[in-house]
């Protein structure tokens, strides 16, 4: 049973693929967890941590009008981070993680344990959107980094 992170650093080299991360909600936890892999500055080029709506913007190009017209906590965001990382380092992907870890905050529309997330692979880029259990933060975070990781996993195997 390989680790994920395994996986996706053998599927990546196999295909002189390198990797950028824009991350919110994450906060450095996809980035890392993507170094706990030997080798893994054969695969991981750059990884933002974009907090604020500023960092975003400045760092990976997310609109302010998508933020303002969609909220941070969108598919829509995500997509521009992820799209915005990539294009930054140069590279084949670019993932980014915006949602809501709590424990305040939350409201009907966008309840906590929202998280949006983007996966720009080559010229295609990829959006998802998941409403984790209100358990924890922590539970959030690291859930998210686990989806988003299965996700590429499996956008990968399509890469053949």
């Amino acid at each position: 049973n390989m680790k994920l992170e395994k996986k996706i650093y053998t599927k990546l080299k196999a295909l002189g693929y390198k990797i950028a991360t824009a991350e919110s909600l994450t906060g450095g936890m996809l980035a890392s967890t993507l170094v706990s892999v030997a080798g893994a500055s054969d695969i991981l080029d750059m990884s933002f941590v974009t907090y604020s709506n500023q960092a975003k913007n400045a760092l990976v190009g997310v609109s302010f009008d998508a933020i303002e017209k969609y909220n941070v906590v969108s598919q829509q965001v995500a997509k521009q981070m992820a799209e915005g990382a990539k294009q930054k380092a140069s590279c084949q992907v670019g993932l980014a993680t915006t949602g809501l870890a709590g424990p305040g905050g939350g409201t009907k529309e966008i309840p906590v344990g929202t998280v949006c997330f983007g996966i720009a692979l080559n010229n295609k880029t990829y959006t998802f959107k998941h409403q984790f259990k209100n358990i924890s933060r922590t539970y959030i975070r690291k859930k998210s980094v686990k989806y988003i990781l299965n996700k590429l996993n499996k956008l990968l195997d399509t890469k053949k």
